[in-house]
């Protein structure tokens, strides 16, 4: 089954790395396939349907490889509160972040203060555990640590550094990125900032 994956990413995108950190948790082998976010790649069509949606996707990987490295806790309870976090994720980090990089004066301010209330209100779900599900590496550390590769970004376009604003989550990014599945699926910060770069000149904003 293993050799049957493919998956269709676009190599900047940190939904894409959140289902190559799950695949490499799991010990999977699979087909990259670079994506054009703005031409949908004719496979899609083909396949009897696809599945989309990174944290659907990782959510899938997670049932159907249910042997090694569990990401869901396997109480009903905490694995509700995993999936309500990851969720509380998807819907706010991703446009605060790129309001930052694609806007300039008051509005970029405004994003900079809300994202950092953002990543408090994370950090102070961590609170002292060294995963946010506890002991071990899991379903919201996948949802949140593929965004590291753009703070970098953040902080240099929003003139702020995350580390001094909350430095338990910065820890904690460090000690998800000493996990090889993690640190061999993330991009490199440098070449995803390049990219923002080139995204801001297309934006007019450079």
């Amino acid at each position: 089954m293993a050799d049957e994956i493919i998956l269709l990413d676009f190599w900047p995108s940190p939904f894409g790395m959140r289902v190559r950190v799950a695949l490499a948790e799991k010990g999977l082998k699979y087909e990259y396939r670079e994506e054009d976010p703005r031409n949908k790649n004719p496979l899609l069509l083909e396949m009897n349907p696809p599945i989309c949606e990174s944290m659907i996707i990782v959510q899938y990987i997670d049932e159907v490889w249910n042997k090694k490295s569990p990401l869901l806790p396997s109480d009903p309870y905490q694995r509700a509160q995993a999936r309500f976090w990851a969720d509380y994720i998807d819907k706010k980090l991703y446009e605060l972040g790129r309001r930052i990089w694609s806007t300039k004066g008051e509005e970029q301010e405004t994003a900079k203060n809300e994202f950092i209330e953002y990543l408090k209100i994370l950090e102070g779900e961590l609170g002292e555990k060294p995963y946010f599900g506890g002991e071990k590496f899991g379903f919201v550390d996948v949802a949140l640590v593929t965004f590291s590769t753009l703070f970098y970004a953040y902080e240099s376009f929003g003139n702020f550094s995350i580390e001094v604003e909350c430095p338990k989550l910065i820890a904690w990014t460090k000690r998800c990125k000493e996990k090889e599945s993690v640190s061999s699926s993330l991009k490199d910060p440098q070449k995803v900032h390049g990219f923002v770069i080139e995204m801001r000149k297309k934006l007019g904003i450079e």
